[in-house]
């Protein structure tokens, strides 16, 4: 058994049929024009459940349709992760008909890749505590400062960006929220190289970067507010199916390549791999709960917050289990479990250290649940950074 899913009935099914034809139609024998990413945005594809005309204000039926329906004919979405996990839903709660308008297209299609600037060397998980000046100077403000572990910075046209434009109220009263031109004189962006090779993560450095007064998102000091909104949605973005924050293998393609390969012998190797196979349908037990709840009509609980607690150490033993599989070839970057040639399970298993730190600690999402799920006493050390870092 793979796993377990919902019978979505009878209207799922006229929706899955609708979705098969338009890609006959727009994609005969699987050949993709260029344009594929504006056709599926246009038709309401790429993220169904945002208000039209951006998505097709699809239910929670006709969205889990839509997603299956496209992952089984192998039919690809644009890669925008930060523009249509964050950023656009942000613009959706809080930014004007005219930045919807200028933006959002370009989220949805994959024509332009947008990147967070949240994050500071000097405020660690207390995000409320951040540096970065935003003064106002007539019809634009002059940002200086520093972010850091952004994301596609070196590759994106686009940034959100949090900034203290009032230092005199209180530490959550006077941030402000903007979108940030990329290609800005001013900006400085210096890759770091991580363990695995790769250099997706960036220090950026803000010189005086001048942003139009336009490209504020909301009230001045209401960015806070809108940082809430961001922060929910990269929890749920990050809580997805793959092992490595949604994206990724999964426990189950682990499994998979055991059974491919005639089962382990090792005993304890055997177990390791039962059991994050186990942790997989709990988590995927967890998702259809809260989905269960949405096709109700119900407002989900907190299995939402429970889930990421789980799926970030589950990913890190999946990837764990799978360089044990490997044996003598988990030395080699381009080799997986029972030396199968792919980078993937390496790279995943050094890139899995990540996963209890970033989008919110462990530890700080463990106080969240403690006190506002089991109602437990206020940690005061950490009741800082967890305040921050709520969803």
């Amino acid at each position: 058994m793979r796993g377990v899913d919902l019978d979505l009935g009878p209207a799922a099914d006229r929706v899955r049929a609708e979705v098969r034809a338009f890609v006959a139609r727009h994609a005969p024998g699987g050949r993709y024009p260029p344009d594929w990413g504006r056709r599926l945005a246009e038709a309401g594809f790429v993220v169904p459940h945002w208000p039209r005309p951006w998505g097709r204000g699809a239910g929670p039926a006709e969205q889990l349709a839509i997603d299956a329906e496209l992952r089984a004919l192998g039919a690809p979405r644009p890669l925008n992760p930060i523009g249509i996990g964050w950023a656009g839903p942000t613009l959706l709660v809080a930014g004007t008909p005219e930045q919807q308008a200028r933006w959002l297209p370009g989220i949805l299609d994959g024509s332009e890749l947008w990147c967070q600037l949240f994050s500071e060397p000097d405020a660690g998980s207390d995000l409320a505590s951040l540096r970065t000046r935003a003064r106002r100077d007539g019809d634009v403000y002059v940002v200086a400062g520093r972010k850091i572990w952004t994301t596609f910075a070196h590759v994106a046209r686009w940034g959100i960006l949090l900034a203290r434009t009032d230092p005199t109220v209180e530490r959550h009263h006077g941030i402000s929220y903007f979108v940030l031109d990329m290609r800005s004189p001013g900006i400085t962006v210096r890759p770091i190289r991580q363990m695995n090779g790769a250099a997706d993560f960036n220090e950026v450095v803000l010189d005086d970067v001048r942003v139009p007064a336009a490209h504020r998102i909301g009230a001045e000091g209401e960015g806070w507010r809108l940082a809430r909104v961001t922060l929910a949605n990269e929890r749920v973005s990050l809580s997805g199916e793959g092992a490595l924050w949604g994206a990724g293998p999964t426990a189950d393609d682990l499994v998979d390549l055991v059974r491919t390969h005639g089962g382990v012998r090792d005993p304890v190797l055997r177990h390791q791999v039962v059991r994050v196979w186990a942790e997989g349908q709990v988590l995927r037990l967890i998702r259809l709960r809260t989905v269960s709840a949405r096709l109700a009509g119900l407002e989900p609980g907190p299995e939402a917050s429970i889930r990421k607690a789980l799926a970030d150490g589950h990913g890190q033993r999946v990837m764990a289990t799978a360089v044990a599989l490997a044996g003598a070839y988990g030395l080699l970057a381009d080799h997986g479990p029972f030396g199968t040639p792919t980078g993937a399970w390496a790279s995943g298993f050094l890139f899995s250290r990540a996963l209890t730190i970033g989008g919110g600690t462990a530890e700080v999402q463990r106080n969240i649940l403690a006190e506002r799920v089991l109602d437990l006493p206020r940690d005061q050390a950490s009741s800082r950074s967890a305040a921050t870092n709520a969803s």
